[in-house]
């Protein structure tokens, strides 16, 4: 998500700590829809949720690698050869062997042959062969080839998201009470996984008169915004199932602006190749928050 951050006056502190649960101002309607047009931007991307193609887990020793059905890791029929290749997994690093004739780059340069780094420390390196791309991601104990089209039918086909009118009652300023030390989180992800996360307080505000808690993580360590994983009443009916997402900047004199208008849809909303983490049970509200992102649809 952008980073915005926000500078507050030091009047508008102290009314703030005043008024734990107070709405906030309404939204800027140019600013708003300039952020609704970049996130949908950001979905529609080459390498945006919409681009994705396939997610497939790798056996220890060799996993086939080709446009063949009969492939364990399964290009795009008319994306490259038959047989490009082979992924070869011992333990947790994987090497990518391509066939002769086959060419592919990391990075733009080309190889034959070459241990691939997975996002279990950071930023995986990007394979590219011909339009497609892909990189090895590290879940729990499983590696698995995300790859990407930019002509995958579902970028092709995307119409925009679907959203709720904006309500000002659901912007609201809530009390950050801060955990010293920080607390360990658990969340738990589609797979089955538990991710244990650093929890660095809890947002408290109120809404429809009834008193809610959500907990987050920390979405950016240097600026220090948080990163919400929500459920409420909503899910199933007029919100995605599976919870949402919401980004708020760092709290500024113990309150933070939850401004659910800007609740997002995660990944899994958009594909089926997404591997998102789901609510907590200390973030599912008995409250349905009608705003920020709807879900009318099926899963993918």
């Amino acid at each position: 998500m952008p980073r915005r951050p926000r500078l507050r006056s030091t009047a508008v502190g102290f009314l703030l700590i005043a008024m734990p649960f107070a709405v906030a101002a309404d939204p800027d309607a140019t600013e708003f829809a300039t952020w609704r047009e970049a996130r949908e931007a950001r979905l529609r991307a080459d390498n945006g949720w919409l681009s994705l193609v396939g997610l497939f887990w790798l056996d220890e020793g060799e996993n086939s690698f080709g446009a063949s059905r009969e492939a364990r890791v399964v290009l795009p029929e008319d994306a490259g050869p038959e047989h490009a290749g082979v992924f070869e997994r011992k333990g947790d690093a994987v090497t990518l062997r391509l066939a002769d004739g086959v060419t592919a780059t990391v990075d733009d340069v080309p190889f034959r042959a070459r241990a691939l780094r997975t996002d279990a420390a950071g930023a995986p390196e990007l394979v590219r062969l011909g339009r497609i791309s892909f990189s090895v991601i590290a879940r729990g104990e499983r590696l698995g080839v995300r790859m990407r089209d930019p002509e995958s039918p579902a970028r092709r086909e995307f119409g925009g998201c679907d959203w709720f009118a904006p309500r000002a009652d659901l912007r609201v300023r809530a009390r950050f009470e801060r955990y010293d030390p920080p607390r360990t989180l658990a969340i738990p992800n589609v797979l089955g996984d538990l991710l244990e996360e650093s929890c660095p307080g809890v947002a408290i505000f109120e809404v429809d008169g009834r008193k809610c808690r959500l907990e987050p993580t920390i979405g950016d360590p240097e600026t220090g915004e948080l990163f919400f994983v929500f459920g409420d009443a909503s899910n199933g009916v007029s919100t995605y199932p599976g919870g949402r997402f919401l980004d708020a900047d760092a709290p500024v004199n113990g309150t933070v602006l939850l401004d659910f208008n800007r609740a997002v849809n995660p990944p899994c909303a958009f594909t089926a190749f997404a591997t998102c983490p789901l609510p907590p049970e200390s973030n599912r509200l008995p409250v349905a928050l009608e705003a920020g992102e709807r879900f009318d649809g099926e899963h993918p």
